[in-house]
């Protein structure tokens, strides 16, 4: 199966076509620095047989964090935590890329002690636990490009294998491309062109430091589906202008954390096949209008028939998963062992509960289940 077959991203080999797409696992330090059960899941995750694994959002600045338990890659401290990561992974033969992040007008101030700053003032939504936020200075931007480049040239040399600016789901710089969430005039707002100026330019600030031969990739809505938000046509665009800026490699989604059933993690089991791989059509259109840089897809994938269909067909070069390896994160070598059963995610987001609870992600329908099978045999 092509599935299975060998990819390079600017050199970074992988041995297949999977991704663990970032999830947060919330199992950081209080200060963001690597723990034990961090290193362990991701190690769980290469031996589990997925090729490329994309860390859980990590702030490159302290005012950026978005939630309890989130992984910093802010400061010097953090370098070594990061290289643990790369060589548990490595050791189990995976490739590791750090997904590099800000969360803008979406972070948390009673986490990181500093008000939550965006690309324009917002009076935030206490229902949803969204601070209000300032507009983001011409200060603040140089400060948050500054501190991408730095972010990426620590992971460079802790070990990792490549990182990935996270420009999707309504964060940071998910903000900026949107009109919505974008209010601003100047430079930086109205047009596409400066809407996606803070993301290019977050891309130059990378280059700056780590050089072209190190791995950039981008996570980048198909589009938002909420009113008023980043629209397919434009996501195309700056997919474009990516490339066209040096990225090595494009990952597909879409949605916004508040965009209700349209989210990145809708509710509800996925009918197989005909539910699956919610972006499909926009990998399509997006390969149609010229992009050539590898493209991974993620979004609503739980069977291994889709993910071949998905490489075979030209769709997308990877296939990257989410809360499918929360529940299960050995499903890719199952399924290259040859037991193709779909992924047993139901999609219930119950693994999202001990997360908000600072517990750290898991699976708790897979935990009932265990523990009634235990009483049964009793």
């Amino acid at each position: 199966m092509q599935v299975f077959t060998p990819i390079a991203i600017n050199g970074m080999r992988s041995a297949n076509r999977f991704v663990r797409s970032a999830t947060a696992e919330g199992l950081a330090a209080p200060d963001g620095a690597v723990t034990d059960r961090l290193e362990a899941a991701m190690a769980a995750l290469a031996k589990g047989g997925v090729g490329l694994i994309i860390s859980g959002h990590a702030y490159v600045e302290k005012r950026g964090q978005a939630g309890v338990g989130q992984m910093g890659v802010h400061v010097a401290a953090m370098e070594a935590g990061v290289a643990r990561l790369a060589r548990c992974v490595h050791a189990n033969g995976g490739r590791f890329v750090v997904q590099l992040a800000h969360a803008g007008g979406r972070a948390n101030p009673a986490l990181s002690g500093e008000p939550a700053v965006g690309p324009s003032e917002s009076a935030g939504d206490a229902a949803a636990g969204i601070a209000p936020s300032a507009a983001m200075t011409a200060e603040d931007l140089a400060r948050l490009q500054a501190a991408f480049g730095a972010a990426a040239a620590l992971c460079r040399d802790a070990g990792a294998d490549g990182v990935q600016i996270h420009a999707a789901h309504g964060y940071g710089i998910s903000q900026f491309l949107s009109p919505r969430t974008n209010r601003r005039s100047g430079a930086y707002g109205g047009s596409l062109e400066n809407r996606a100026r803070l993301l290019l330019e977050t891309v130059s600030a990378i280059r700056g430091r780590v050089g072209r031969d190190f791995p950039l990739l981008v996570k980048l809505n198909s589009e938002d589906f909420i009113e008023g938000g980043m629209t397919a046509a434009e996501s195309r665009q700056v997919a474009l202008w990516l490339e066209a800026a040096g990225v090595d490699a494009l990952e597909l989604s879409g949605g916004v954390l508040d965009g209700g059933k349209l989210s990145p993690i809708r509710p509800g089991k996925i009918a197989i096949p005909d539910g699956e791989a919610w972006y499909r059509d926009s990998a399509k259109a997006l390969k149609a209008q010229g992009l050539s840089i590898p493209l991974l897809l993620v979004g609503g994938v739980r069977s291994l028939e889709t993910a071949e269909d998905l490489v075979a067909s030209g769709t997308a070069d990877m296939v990257a998963l989410s809360r499918p390896l929360i529940r299960e994160p050995g499903l890719v070598a199952r399924w290259q062992s040859g037991d193709a059963a779909p992924s047993a995610c139901v999609s219930d987001n119950l693994c999202f509960v001990p997360l908000r609870k600072g517990e750290g992600l898991s699976c708790l329908t897979e935990a009932r289940q265990k523990r009634r099978a235990a009483a049964r045999e009793r």
